[in-house]
């Protein structure tokens, strides 16, 4: 098991790689795309027409800074968040358990970006470089005489 320890920093840089593909290529579209579309989509679902901009953002540079390993947990809220709000409003209104089908992608997306929003994004990412072990240790106050 302690090997496996090992492997842990490239686990989440692959983790992180493949969840920010998987976004940016979801975002990019809706911001640079058939834009028109993707607010007729949204507007079909019963959300504004105008959040296919929000999800856009989101998707897009949530996964750019997944990818970079930048702003990490932030980013990996967010993305769950906004899985976790389609799941909500639009998959699990047709049925929670007969229905998985048509929410398992979305469901894997939102635990894999939870998952890098309570783990961080390991070693191998700007945030470590930027900030190193500072956000894993609780800060001591010294008391006052």
């Amino acid at each position: 098991m302690r090997n496996l320890e090992k492997l842990k920093p490239l686990a989440l840089l692959l983790l992180r790689l493949g969840l920010g593909i998987i976004f940016v290529y979801h975002g990019y579209p809706k911001l640079f795309g058939n834009t028109r579309a993707a607010m007729q989509g949204f507007e079909h679902m019963g959300f504004p027409g105008y959040f296919a901009y929000v999800a856009g953002v989101i998707e897009l540079f949530g996964g750019i800074m997944l990818i970079f390993g930048l702003f990490t947990r932030v980013a990996g809220l967010l993305l769950a968040g906004e899985m976790a709000v389609a799941i909500w409003r639009v998959h699990l209104p047709e049925g929670p358990i007969t229905q998985v089908k048509n929410y398992e992608f979305p469901l894997a997306l939102a635990v894999a970006a939870f998952a890098l929003a309570a783990m961080g994004a390991g070693l191998i990412s700007v945030d470590h470089a930027a900030f190193g072990d500072r956000r894993k240790s609780p800060r001591k106050f010294k008391e006052k005489d």
